[in-house]
């Protein structure tokens, strides 16, 4: 199965074009923290034939996709088995210091969409995993049949953002105590008899949400990024500079309050004259989060949900 065919890197060209004036330089690092099938660290190393590509996934199997991919460009390119929240570790064991380029691409890859087995995707049946790395950690399964009610319910509402988290559990645990769950479609069956009616007219797949929930929380995803993009920021050269492609409002949400942390001072009101140390460590590149163009949603429907968010390392830290 080629990595080529299955991948369509999101808003491919305004990455590139975001990143461009810090890769200009020769012996520029760019770090892809999500590397998945390789389409946008392809692109870097095609479009910076000076810059040098560090890219990380905790996923094996994507991992040796890309690498597959990427041979041609021989030690330009060092992949690396790790989740992004890892990045400053990486760098330190490789020996970089600080990198003139970073992106992230979050949410679930193409390739673990496409691939049944995996169980992320909820139009078809599949056993229910859900982990990015399957080499580790708890899948959806175990989750949906071990987890106490009021916890259950608490991931739907904070990473589904589903209004009928309650429902949908009580039917989850009066189904579990038959018979534990094992496949997605079962689960799937169960939340669109579960919803009423009304609910089930608009937004798409009823199974989205709670499908999402599951996803983060077997991913430890937004704990993750939490630590993730404050730390990539730390890792930035002055002029260095930093893109996120975000896939739902909380990831959109960490991504932008870190960014606008750090484009904003922090020295105590009523200073005539604001020291170095308090003045801001972030350029925002974008005016909000920008959208992909009709025409990229209408080439590849994946794109459709996706937000851009770009930055610009202006100053070091400067101790207390």
């Amino acid at each position: 199965m080629s990595s080529n065919a299955l991948h369509v890197p999101v808003m491919l060209q305004r990455c590139l074009d975001m990143l461009a004036p810090a890769l200009a330089q020769p012996g520029a690092v760019v770090v892809d923290c999500t590397l998945g099938l390789g389409g946008h660290s392809e692109a870097l190393l095609r479009d910076f034939p000076e810059a040098r590509l560090i890219a990380l996934d905790r996923d094996p199997s994507a991992l040796r996709l890309a690498g597959e991919r990427l041979a041609p460009y021989g030690d330009r390119a060092t992949l690396v088995h790790a989740v992004y929240d890892e990045l400053p570790e990486v760098l330190d064991r490789l020996g970089v210091p600080r990198v003139q380029g970073i992106l992230f691409d979050l949410g679930v890859s193409s390739m673990q969409l496409d691939e049944a087995e995996r169980g992320f995707a909820y139009a078809q049946d599949a056993p229910l995993d859900m982990r990015m790395d399957q080499t580790t950690g708890v899948g959806a399964a175990e989750v949906l049949n071990t987890y106490p009610p009021g916890e259950l319910v608490r991931i739907l509402r904070a990473y589904g953002e589903e209004k009928f988290a309650k429902k949908i559990v009580d039917a989850v645990v009066r189904e579990r105590a038959k018979e534990p769950f094992t496949n997605s479609a079962r689960l799937v069956e169960l939340i669109r008899d579960a919803l009423p009616q009304a609910a089930k007219r608009t937004g798409g797949n009823p199974a989205k949400r709670t499908f999402q929930a599951l996803r983060i929380e077997v991913n430890g995803e937004l704990a993750v990024l939490e630590r993730a993009i404050p730390a990539a920021v730390r890792t930035l050269a002055v002029g260095g500079r930093i893109a996120v492609l975000s896939y739902h409002s909380l990831e959109d949400r960490l991504v932008k309050q870190v960014f606008a942390a750090g484009a904003s001072d922090t020295a105590p009101p009523g200073l005539p004259v604001i020291p170095e140390r308090y003045q801001p460590r972030l350029k925002l590149l974008t005016r909000g989060a920008e959208l992909p163009t009709e025409e990229e949603i209408a080439e590849n429907r994946r794109a459709t949900p996706a937000r851009f968010r770009g930055a610009e390392r202006i100053r070091e830290e400067v101790g207390p």
